[in-house]
C-alpha cells in the first residue's frame, strides 16, 4: 500500500520524525565533542592569560599567541597560583579559595568560571566568583584577571595583568563581532600595548580604572597616571565598552589587593 505523501498528517509525522532524529544527532555530537571543546577552551584561556603576562610570540606589529603545543607547559611554569575570590554585592571580599579548595567544592577548574553568568547573577543580588591567576615573570609577581563586557555589536572580553599596586603589566582583548578595521582593533598590538604601565588606582589609592578616551591629550601614552589610553578612531562605542568592563570588573579585585598590603 502506497503512502499518501500529500496528506497533512504525513507532513506532520515527517516533520516530527526529522526533529527527533536531528535533535538526537545534535545531542550525541555535543556529548561526544564536549571533552574536545573543554580542552580547546582550556588552551585558549591559557594562551590569553600568558599573552597578558607578556608571554607570546609577537613579531613586529602582530599579536601572536604561544602555540597550543607549548601553552600548557608555559602556563604550568609561569602560573604559580590559581585563586577564586568571592565578593558580595557591596564589593566586600568574603573569601579567597585556592585552586584545590575551589575544585573540591565546585568540581571544576577556576578557568571554567563563566564570567558572563557571574556578572548577570551579581546584578541580581548574588555574590560573585572572581578568578585570579598569579604568576611570576623574571622574578616579578603578576596577577591576571579576566574581564567581560559589551561592545557595539556583541560581547567583548579580555585579561589584564597587574602588579600588587594594580599597575597594568599587560593586557589582551578580544571580541565576538566588532567591526573589522574599527572596533575589532581592540585585539591589535597598537591598542593593547598602550595599557602597559597604566595605573588603575589614583595616588590616594582610589580605584579609577582606565578610560579609552577620544581626544586624549596624551596620544603617545607617556603619562601612565592619567587613567587614560588613546581611543581607536571610529570605534567610540567599542572603546566605551572596554572602559566599562575594566572599571566594573577590576574594581571588584581592589579588596584583595588591599589585603595584600596587610600581609
Amino acid at each position: 500500500m502506497a503512502i499518501n505523501t500529500e496528506k497533512n498528517s504525513y507532513t506532520v509525522i515527517f516533520a516530527i520524525g526529522m526533529v527527533v532524529i536531528v535533535g538526537a544527532l545534535l545531542a550525541y555530537l555535543a556529548s561526544t565533542l564536549r571533552p574536545t571543546i573543554t580542552e580547546n577552551e582550556r588552551l585558549e584561556k591559557q594562551q590569553n592569560i600568558l599573552y597578558a603576562m607578556g608571554i607570546n610570540n609577537n613579531e613586529g606589529s602582530s599579536a601572536v599567541f604561544v602555540s597550543t603545543e607549548v601553552a600548557p607547559e608555559e602556563f604550568q611554569k609561569n602560573i604559580t597560583e590559581q585563586l577564586v575570590l568571592t565578593v558580595d554585592t557591596n564589593g566586600e571580599l568574603l573569601k579567597t579559595q585556592s585552586r584545590e579548595e575551589y575544585v573540591e567544592e565546585f568540581k571544576k577548574e577556576p578557568y571554567l568560571i563563566d564570567i558572563k553568568k557571574q556578572k548577570s547573577a551579581f546584578k541580581s543580588g548574588e555574590s560573585r566568583q572572581l578568578p585570579l591567576f598569579v604568576g611570576s615573570i623574571e622574578g616579578k609577581k603578576v596577577y591576571v584577571a579576566p574581564i567581560y563586557g559589551k561592545g557595539l555589536w556583541d560581547a567583548i572580553w579580555g585579561y589584564v595583568a597587574m602588579d600588587e599596586n594594580m599597575v597594568v603589566q599587560g593586557a589582551y582583548f578580544d571580541h565576538k563581532g566588532e567591526t573589522p578595521g574599527l572596533g575589532a582593533n581592540i585585539k591589535q598590538r597598537f591598542f593593547m600595548d598602550d595599557f602597559y604601565g597604566e595605573h588603575l588606582l589614583s595616588e590616594a589609592g582610589v580605584f579609577k580604572g582606565i578610560t579609552v578616551a577620544k581626544g586624549n591629550a596624551d596620544p603617545k601614552n607617556e603619562d601612565k597616571t592619567d587613567n587614560e589610553v588613546d581611543a581607536i578612531a571610529g570605534a567610540t562605542i567599542t572603546g566605551d565598552g572596554v572602559t566599562a568592563m575594566i572599571k566594573s570588573d577590576l574594581k571588584l579585585y581592589v579588596p584583595y589587593f588591599k589585603s595584600l598590603k596587610k600581609q
